[in-house]
């Protein structure tokens, strides 16, 4: 693996050197208005980009440009640029009319953000925008983000930011929308159909302004998809008000897609448990990652007393769930034993 120069240590900067320590990727940062750990910090740009072969940079969109017009005279050949922004097309135009065929930049975009990462969310994909200047940068690129573990997606940045303003602009719209209109404030209690929405919504509650304003107003597809969805709002709307009310005979009511009589039918038993199965595996391998992470930055201690502690939580949580506290025990206990601990 590369050593990597980091330009921007923010709330991704920031949780993207985690990942490459995580895997053993020397990787130095430089952000003067951050606070970098001292062995990551560079004094300089010179010191940042000494030693090192992928150049990432990690800041807002708007400030793209700029930054890469301050790194330029100190980026060589053997350099490969990267952005991590979550729009395309913008960071594109600003590395071919700054870098140009001069120096190897590709436009990528990690499908991962802070928490997913804190959380140990798998799968890690990223969208990567090949360089017809630089036919060779592409392959570089996904050979480091496979490096670390990342699934690769090749897309252009047209085809990238239309998928995400259909996707990742439209959820966090929907999201803010709750939120100010006081619909995503806590309650008692909620459905499912709400608690499905509850990750998104304390997402878009804790994120930087900056990057909602990004993929709203970066992404030049936004404020399309946007307008199709108030207007299918305002259609669905306007359908509600003029239907007959449900007491009058014969009432009709507003299609509801998934909902007609030609929709699937319900899963069997065998197969949610099979789902279910499934999402116990993909936990395991992210617990499996979050112990060696706390095995690294852990101190020596009494670790039968810790493992006791944890398997008295444990049986509390079965106890309070209706379930069999020891069996629960012994799962956990074989867990633990497996090296997941």
């Amino acid at each position: 693996m590369p050593h990597v120069a980091l330009v921007g240590y923010g709330r991704f900067g920031r949780a993207l050197g985690t990942l490459l320590e995580a895997v053993g990727v020397e990787h130095r940062a430089l952000d003067p208005v951050a606070d970098i750990p001292e062995p990551l910090r560079a004094g300089s740009v010179h010191e940042l980009l000494e030693g090192a072969e992928l150049v990432v940079v990690a800041v807002p969109v708007p400030q793209m440009r700029d930054v890469l017009s301050a790194l330029k005279p100190h980026l060589r050949p053997e350099h490969l640029v990267l952005d991590v922004g979550s729009v395309k097309v913008k960071p594109v135009e600003a590395l071919t009319e700054v870098l140009g065929a001069r120096v190897p930049w590709v436009g990528t975009h990690p499908l991962f953000g802070p928490l997913s990462l804190a959380m140990a969310e798998r799968p890690m994909r990223v969208v990567l925008c090949p360089n017809p200047l630089h036919p060779e940068a592409a392959p570089r690129a996904r050979r480091f983000y496979e490096g670390l573990g990342c699934e690769v997606i090749e897309q252009t940045p047209e085809g990238h930011d239309r998928v995400m303003a259909r996707t990742h602009a439209l959820t966090f719209f929907v999201a803010k929308g709750m939120v100010d209109s006081g619909a995503a404030a806590d309650v008692p209690f909620a459905p499912a159909s709400f608690k499905a929405l509850s990750r998104t919504i304390e997402t878009v509650r804790a994120d930087a302004g900056h990057l909602f304003n990004a993929i709203q107003q970066e992404n030049p597809f936004a404020t399309e998809a946007r307008g199709r969805l108030l207007a299918a709002l305002q259609g669905i709307h306007r359908d509600l008000q003029a239907a007959p009310s449900m007491e009058e005979p014969k009432a009709s009511s507003v299609a509801a897609p998934g909902l007609e009589p030609a929709a699937p039918a319900p899963r069997e038993p065998r197969e949610h448990i099979d789902a279910l199965d499934r999402e116990l595996v993909e936990l395991l391998a992210r617990r499996e990652e979050l112990a060696r992470r706390q095995r690294r930055a852990q101190v020596s201690g009494n670790e039968p007393a810790r493992t006791e502690a944890l398997l008295a939580v444990r049986r509390a949580w079965a106890r309070e769930l209706g379930v069999d506290a020891q069996e629960v025990e012994a799962i956990f206990r074989a867990v633990l034993g497996s090296g997941l601990r």
